[in-house]
C-alpha cells in the first residue's frame, strides 16, 4: 500500500524616519516621466512577452472563473497558467491532465507566482488563494510535482493568504514553508520548522528516497526560531503519486487526523476540487543576487561585497532600486538602467551578527513593483566536517538544540541519496537534533560553530559530508566526474559549489577510521588521496589555504581501543601529512562506539573551538594542542622510570591512576605513576625494572586521563621507542 511511512559603494545610510520619504519620491517617480534618464530603447524587448506584438505589454489577463479571482484582493497582474481538476485518486495508466495549459505566456519569466485551491463539497465551495516569490524559474515545475527530484522544501518570507475558510489566517508579508514533492514521506522533521514535531505530518516532514504517495503543502509558520506557535497549513494536495491510495486535499489545518491532510483520503467528498496555478510575468532578469539565508564568506576587510545584477526586459522599466534593511539602518540606491536595460549594484555587508534585508523595486510607467525580496543575508566563515559517524554525530544522549542560532548556518541536505542531495539548493539554518536533513550538522559541529559565532561575534556556516559506517575509500573523488552525486565526494563538492563557498571554505574536519578495521595502511593511502583532493579544490581563495584537522578515533574497528596501528597512524599525520590533531581519549561520555552530549560531542566541538579560534582568530594558544608526545627514554640504567617529551610545553593536569592506559611493550613492567613535570615531560614510574621493552605504548581508554587546559588528553600512541639512559 503506497502511503507515507509514519513516525543580498554607493550607498548611504539613512535612519528610519527616512523611509517614508524615500516612499514618497518612489512613488512620484512612478506615476510622472523621470527627467535625466535615458531615453526608451527603440526596438523590440528581449523576450519579455510572448504576445505577438513585443512593442506592448499583453493585456491584462481575464479575469477566470475562479472563486479566488471573484473574491482576493492582490490579484493584479496574475496571470492564470495551468488548472488541474484533481482526481479522486491517480490513475498510474492515465497521468494527471491540465484543464488548460498556458505557460508560454510567462516563458520570458516570472516575479511571483500564485495558487487558488477550490473545494466544493455538500455545504458549498471553500476557496484559498495564495502567492510568493517563485521557488522556480521554470513554469512547468510550478504545479504538482510527479518527477524525481522535484523536491521543495522552502522557507518563504512574503507569503500572502486569503481564504473564506475559518480560522485560517490571512494577509501580506507572512512566513510560510513549501512541502512540494512526488515521494513518500514521513512525520520526523528537520528542524527548520519552529513548532513542528516529529512524530505527526505538519509542516516539516521528512523526504523518503522512493516515489508514491506525493505532497503539495502551503504553510504558515512562525517568523523566527525557535518559536512554540504550530504551523498552520494553507492548502494541502496529497496522494497524487500513489496508486492506490485516494487524494487526500484541504484547506486549513485538519481538524482531525494528521494536521498537513496526509492520508485523509478525502478527495471523494468533494464534487469539485480544482488546483489553479498563476504567474505574474517579470520585466526584468536579475542574474546576479543573494539568496535567503544566504552567508557570503567574510573577507579580509570583514564583511562582503553582494552584487544585484541584471536586466530589464521591458521598455517600460525606467530605473532599478535597491533597498538593504539591517536592523534600524537602511541604504537605498536607484540607477536608471542602461542602453540595453543592464542595471548593477554592489552593496557591502559586515560580518557581525546582523541579518540583511534586500529589496529590489522597478520603477517606470505601469511596472512600478517590488520585483525581489531576499532575506536574512549575513556574512561569515564556512567549515566542513566530514567523516562516519561519529562526525554525522547525532543526538545518542542529550540535546545539543540550545546551541542553534539563526547566525549558524548550513547548505543543502547531508543526504546520501542522490536525488534528495542535488535537490536541496537552500541555505538553511544549521541543526542539531536530526540528521541527514537540511542543515544537518551534527552536535559537536554546532557547538564549535556556536562558541566560534558567540565569541567572534561572527556568523558560521558548517556544511557536513559525513555518512554512518564508512570506510575511507567510499569518501574519495572520482577524477572522471568530480561532481558525480553518486559519490559522497560529488555530493559534497556540488553542495560547496552551489553555496558559492568552495575557495572560502576555512577549515576542515575529519573525523573517520572505525570502519577501517585498523587498517592502518589502506586508510593512510585513502586519507592522504582524499586530502590532495581537497587542498586543490576547497579553500583556495583563503590566504595560506584551508586548514585541515583531523579527529583521532576512540577505537578501531568500533569498540577496540586497545591502540592498534590505525590510531597510531593518525597521530604520526601531524608530521607526515601536516594537519592538526583533535583527542577523544579523555572523553568521558561514551556511548559505545559514540558518545552522548555531556562528556563528548560538547567537549569534542569545545576542542574543535580552540583549535579554530587559535587558527583562524589568533586566539589564545596555550592549552589548546592536544598532548602528543616526541619521544620517550628511560632516565636511570635499571630502567625503573621512563620520561616522555611531549611536542608542547603546555601544563597538563595528571589524574589519579592515570598509568592504566600506559603499557611498557615487551616488558611485564607496568606503570605505576604518572607525573607532570615542566617543560612538557611525562615522568613514569614503573613496577620493576623493564628488561626487553620494545616500546611504550598508550591508549588512552578507560582513564584515568592526562589532559591539557581545555580537557583534550594525551593522544593515543603505540610503539613509541623508548631510548636508553
Amino acid at each position: 500500500m503506497s502511503r507515507p511511512h509514519p513516525p543580498w559603494a554607493r550607498l548611504r545610510s539613512v535612519p528610519r524616519p527616512a523611509w517614508i520619504g524615500f516612499g514618497v519620491v518612489a512613488l512620484i517617480l512612478a506615476a510622472v516621466p523621470v527627467l535625466g534618464w535615458s531615453p526608451s530603447r527603440t526596438g523590440s524587448p528581449d523576450a519579455a512577452w510572448s504576445a505577438a506584438d513585443a512593442d506592448t505589454p499583453p493585456p491584462v489577463a481575464p479575469i477566470d472563473g475562479t472563486s479566488c479571482a471573484a473574491n482576493a484582493h492582490g490579484m493584479a497582474g496574475f496571470t492564470p497558467v495551468s488548472a488541474l481538476d484533481l482526481p479522486e485518486r491517480n490513475d498510474p495508466k492515465r497521468p494527471l491532465a491540465l484543464s488548460f495549459d498556458r505557460a508560454g505566456v510567462v516563458a520570458g519569466g516570472f516575479d511571483r507566482i500564485g495558487y487558488c485551491l477550490e473545494l466544493t463539497g455538500p455545504t458549498g465551495t471553500q476557496w484559498v488563494w495564495t502567492a510568493m516569490s517563485p521557488f522556480t524559474a521554470d513554469a512547468r515545475r510550478l504545479g504538482l510535482p510527479t518527477r524525481a527530484g522535484q523536491i521543495v522544501r522552502q522557507r518563504i518570507a512574503d507569503l500572502e493568504v486569503a481564504t473564506n475558510a475559518p480560522g485560517l489566517a490571512t494577509g501580506t508579508g507572512l512566513t510560510g514553508y513549501l512541502e512540494m514533492w512526488p515521494n513518500k514521506y514521513g512525520p520526523v522533521n528537520s528542524g527548520q520548522v519552529p513548532g513542528a514535531t516529529a512524530d505527526r505530518f505538519d509542516a516539516d516532514d521528512d523526504v523518503y528516497s522512493s516515489i508514491g504517495y506525493g505532497s503539495f503543502q502551503v504553510h504558515t509558520v512562525a517568523a523566527t526560531r525557535p518559536a512554540t506557535a504550530a504551523p498552520q497549513t494553507v492548502l494541502a494536495v496529497n496522494g497524487f503519486t500513489s496508486d492506490v491510495q485516494p487524494l487526500s486535499v484541504g484547506i486549513g489545518t485538519a481538524p482531525t487526523g494528521q494536521p498537513d491532510w496526509t492520508a485523509a483520503g478525502n478527495a471523494g467528498t468533494y464534487t469539485q476540487r480544482r488546483l489553479t496555478v498563476y504567474a505574474r510575468a517579470s520585466v526584468l532578469t536579475v542574474g546576479q543576487h543573494p539568496r535567503d539565508r544566504q552567508l557570503y564568506p567574510r573577507d579580509a576587510a570583514g564583511g562582503a561585497a553582494v552584487p544585484v545584477a541584471g536586466k530589464a526586459t521591458d521598455p517600460r522599466v525606467k530605473a532599478v532600486r535597491l533597498k538593504v534593511v539591517s536592523g534600524a539602518d537602511a541604504w537605498d540606491e536607484t540607477v536608471p538602467v542602461g542602453a540595453g536595460g543592464e542595471f548593477a549594484f554592489r552593496q557591502r555587508i559586515t560580518a557581525a551578527l546582523r541579518e540583511y534585508r534586500f529589496e529590489l523595486h522597478v520603477l517606470g510607467d505601469g511596472v512600478a513593483r517590488r520585483a525581489a525580496l531576499w532575506e536574512g543575508v549575513v556574512s561569515g566563515d564556512v567549515y566542513v566536517i566530514q567523516g562516519q559517524s561519529n562526525a554525522v554525530a547525532a543526538s545518542y544522549r542529550g540535546s545539543s538544540i540550545g546551541e542553534e542560532s539563526p547566525y549558524v548556518r548550513s547548505f543543502g541536505s547531508a543526504s546520501g541519496d542522490r536525488i534528495l542531495s542535488g535537490a536541496d539548493r537552500t541555505w538553511n539554518y544549521a541543526v542539531s537534533g536530526a540528521i541527514r536533513q537540511p542543515g544537518s550538522v551534527g552536535q559537536w559541529g554546532i557547538r564549535a560553530a556556536h562558541r566560534l559565532m558567540d565569541t567572534y561575534q561572527v556568523p558560521v556556516a558548517v556544511i557536513n559530508g559525513a555518512e554512518n559506517g564508512r570506510v575511507v575509500s567510499f569518501f574519495r573523488r572520482n577524477d572522471a566526474n568530480p561532481g558525480d552525486l553518486r559519490t559522497n565526494y560529488g555530493r559534497l563538492r556540488q553542495r560547496l559549489i552551489a553555496a558559492n563557498v568552495i575557495g572560502e571554505v576555512r577549515g576542515v574536519f575529519w573525523y573517520q577510521g572505525e570502519a577501517d578495521n585498523n587498517d592502518a595502511a589502506r586508510h593512510v593511502t585513502g586519507f592522504t588521496a582524499l586530502l590532495s583532493d581537497w587542498r586543490r579544490e576547497v579553500g583556495f581563495r583563503v590566504d595560506g589555504g584551508a586548514r585541515y584537522y583531523v579527529v583521532q578515533v576512540g577505537g578501531s574497528p568500533c569498540g577496540d581501543t586497545s591502540g592498534g596501528p590505525l590510531r597510531e597512524a593518525q597521530r604520526r599525520m601531524a608530521d607526515t601529512l601536516k594537519v592538526t590533531l583533535l583527542s577523544t581519549s579523555a572523553l568521558t561520555g561514551r556511548e559505545a562506539c559514540h558518545f552522548a552530549w555531556e562528556g563528548g560531542y560538547r567537549e569534542l566541538g569545545d576542542q574543535a573551538f580552540a583549535v579554530l579560534a587559535r587558527d583562524i582568530h589568533r586566539g589564545p594558544s596555550e592549552g589548546v594542542s592536544a598532548p602528543n608526545p616526541r619521544s620517550a627514554a628511560f632516565t636511570d640504567a635499571r630502567r625503573t622510570q621512563v620520561v616522555v617529551q611531549l611536542r608542547s610545553v603546555d601544563p597538563l593536569t595528571v589524574r589519579a591512576g592515570a598509568g592504566t592506559d600506559f603499557t611498557i611493550d615487551g616488558s611485564t613492567a607496568t606503570v605505576t605513576g604518572v607525573e607532570y613535570r615542566e617543560g612538557g615531560r611525562l615522568v613514569l614510574s614503573l613496577s620493576r625494572p623493564a628488561d626487553g621493552a620494545t616500546g611504550l605504548s598508550y591508549r588512552g581508554d578507560a582513564g584515568p586521563w592526562c589532559v591539557n587546559a581545555t580537557g583534550a588528553g594525551l593522544l593515543a600512541f603505540k610503539g613509541l621507542p623508548i631510548a636508553a639512559a
